[in-house]
C-alpha cells in the first residue's frame, strides 16, 4: 500500500512541482523538518528569521508517515530540509527526489556516536538477526546539544544576512538545554540503580539509557522501527517473565502507537502502565509535551515517578 501510495505520489508530483518552482517568490529563508521534535530544535535557533514547515506534526510516526503532494511541494520550495537520518524517515528519499527539490538536505546527526542493535523479529530458531541503527539520538540532551550546533551553522550558511541572530538564539537554547540535561541526570539520582529498567512500546530509549544509566529490559516491538509487527505469542510471553522476574513495577506505553498491547500486557505480568511517554514525536500543543524541553521534563518525571513506588 505505501509502495502504491509512493508511486502515486511521484506522478502527481511531476505535474504540480514545475508551476510550484515558477511561482516562488523571495523573502525569508524556507525550511522544511521532517518531524516535530526537530522541528522544535529548529525553531529555537530560526525564529523569526525563517519559514518553517514540519512535515510529521505532533503524535505524528515518522516510521510510518505517508507523504503528500502538498509536503513534495514544502520541499520543493524550501531552500534547506532537515532530516535526522539513519533510517528514521525511509519516505524522504523517494520525497525529495519526486519533488525536484534543490533544496540543500542537512542530516544533523553526522558526527554522533550511533548505537546498533540486533533484532529478530519472528523467533525462529536459528534465523539470522538483522543489524539495525538506533534513530532516537534526541532522548540523549546532549545529543540534541550536538545537532543544535550542526542547525545554527547550516541555517547561518544559508542565509548569512540572519547569521548573528542564529548564533545569539542558538547561544540561547543552548544553554537551556545544558541545563536541562543536568536536570536529567539529578532526577535520575532519585532513583536507585536496580529500579533503573524500562519496558516500552518499541526500542526508542537506548540513547536514553545509555546516558543515563538504565537498561532497557524489553519491548514490545523488537525493532527500532515501529513498522515492525505486533509480537508473536513466544516474544509476548517471555517478555511478561522478564517483567516478573525483574520485579519492574511499571511499563510505559508511548504517545504515537495505541496502547491496548500495552495494557495487556501490563495485566498479564501484573504491572502499572504508567501514562504514555512521548518518544517519537511531540504531544499536541498544550500538552506536557508540547516542547522539546517539556518533553524531555515529562518523560523523566514520568518515569521516576512510576518506577520509584
Amino acid at each position: 500500500m505505501r509502495r502504491l501510495s509512493l508511486v502515486t505520489l511521484v506522478l502527481v508530483l511531476v505535474l504540480m512541482v514545475g508551476c510550484s518552482n515558477q511561482a516562488r517568490r523571495p523573502g525569508k529563508l524556507r525550511v522544511v523538518v521532517t518531524y516535530s521534535v526537530l522541528g522544535d530544535l529548529v525553531k529555537n535557533v530560526a525564529a523569526d528569521c525563517a519559514e518553517i514547515v514540519v512535515l510529521v506534526g505532533p503524535d505524528g510516526d515518522a516510521h510510518t508517515f505517508e507523504p503528500t503532494p502538498k509536503d513534495g511541494i514544502g520541499i520543493a520550495d524550501a531552500d534547506l530540509v532537515f532530516e535526522n537520518g539513519i533510517g528514521f524517515e525511509p519516505w524522504l528519499d523517494k520525497l525529495h527526489a519526486a519533488s525536484n527539490s534543490k533544496a540543500r538536505r542537512v542530516v544533523v546527526t553526522q558526527g554522533l556516536e550511533i548505537l546498533e542493535g540486533e533484532c529478530n523479529h519472528n523467533d525462529k530458531v536459528g534465523e539470522k538477526h538483522e543489524h539495525e541503527d538506533d534513530p532516537h539520538v534526541w532522548h540523549e540532551v546532549e545529543n540534541s546539544i550536538h545537532m543544535v550546533g550542526i542547525i545554527r551553522d547550516k541555517l547561518a550558511e544559508a542565509d548569512p544576512v540572519n547569521s548573528e541572530k542564529y548564533k545569539a538564539n542558538s547561544t540561547k537554547y543552548l544553554k537551556r538545554l545544558e541545563a536541562l540535561h543536568l536536570w536529567v541526570l539529578a532526577q535520575v539520582e532519585i532513583l536507585p540503580k536496580d529500579r533503573r529498567k524500562l519496558v516500552t512500546s518499541h526500542d526508542t530509549f537506548g540513547y536514553f539509557a545509555n546516558r543515563y544509566g538504565f537498561q532497557v529490559l524489553g519491548t514490545l516491538l523488537s525493532s527500532f522501527s515501529t513498522e515492525a509487527s505486533d509480537p508473536s505469542p513466544l516474544t509476548f510471553a517471555k517478555l511478561v517473565d522478564s517483567i516478573k522476574a525483574a520485579k519492574v513495577p511499571a511499563i510505559f506505553a508511548e504517545n504515537t502507537q495505541n496502547p491496548k498491547v500495552m495494557e495487556r500486557l501490563a495485566r498479564e505480568a501484573g504491572v502499572k502502565l504508567a501514562p504514555p511517554l512521548f518518544t517519537d514525536a511531540l504531544g499536541k500543543p498544550g500538552s506536557q509535551g508540547d516542547t522539546y524541553e517539556n518533553m524531555i521534563r515529562s518523560n523523566v518525571t514520568t518515569i521516576v515517578d512510576a518506577l520509584k513506588q
